[in-house]
């Protein structure tokens, strides 16, 4: 190995030393939170409740900040569940399996959901697709994320394509709907941390699915119009022989 090769493999090793040990900062950070937080959600309920029959203007007003007051811990509380499963992300441990499985799995997870909003999902899952080098359950939660994405994406109905294929380089899965889209800015920020354009809506939703995608060896890009529809393209590295 050159000088300059273990430089390199030195402060690599370094950063990812100091990315989790501010990741375990954070995530005691969000525990300590959510500790006082759930002691305060609960004492407004409690509170709520002695308003609950609120007659004079005065008692209508209190409940009112009351309620406010609720739905803030709510959201802080997601925020915080978000943020825990961000922050804590780590190497994964990889081992042979199905793509297609996986996706079929979380198809079926929305599948009463999607039929009660009048959308109709399409599968071209290749049968002949390899096995990748996966970990199922967290594999599984970005595709959640990213399927539950399109479905808010289309209230009105319409149609998600999940599609398999082989690539030059491995494996790739294409979700395509034909919801409202995006413009470019919303698509070239939709993967920062915090962003969203959902009203209370944290913003590490796709930002996680990136990270579990990535940390698969994978990478995924968007392709999206306004008014057309979305398509998120997600590639996996060269399938390894399965012995």
């Amino acid at each position: 190995m050159t000088d300059s090769s273990s430089k390199t493999e030195e402060v690599t090793q370094r950063l990812r030393i100091q990315y989790n040990e501010l990741a375990e900062l954070a995530g005691s950070l969000a525990h300590e939170i959510k500790n006082p937080l759930s002691v305060i959600r609960m004492n407004m309920e409690l509170l709520g409740e002695d308003f609950a029959d609120a007659q004079t203007p005065q008692e209508r007003r209190a409940l009112t900040k009351i309620e406010t007051v609720q739905k803030q811990c709510t959201r802080l509380e997601n925020l915080l569940r978000d943020f825990l499963k961000f922050a804590r992300l780590r190497d994964l441990e990889l081992s042979p399996g199905s793509l297609n499985e996986v996706v079929d799995r979380v198809l079926n997870f929305f599948e009463t959901q999607a039929k009660q909003s009048d959308i109709e999902f399409i599968r071209f899952l290749d049968p002949a697709l390899p096995s990748i080098k996966l970990d199922e359950q967290t594999l599984h939660a970005a595709l959640l994320n990213l399927v539950k994405n399109s479905l808010e994406a289309m209230p009105d109905g319409g149609q998600l394509l999940a599609r398999t294929r082989l690539t030059r380089q491995g494996v790739a899965l294409d979700l395509i709907d034909t919801g409202c889209g995006m413009d470019s800015k919303t698509a070239m920020r939709m993967f920062e941390a915090f962003y969203s354009t959902k009203n209370g809506g944290s913003g590490l939703g796709l930002p996680t699915a990136r990270k579990i995608i990535e940390a698969h060896g994978g990478r995924i890009s968007v392709q999206s119009e306004v008014g057309r529809g979305t398509q998120f393209t997600i590639e996996f590295p060269q399938p390894a022989r399965i012995v």
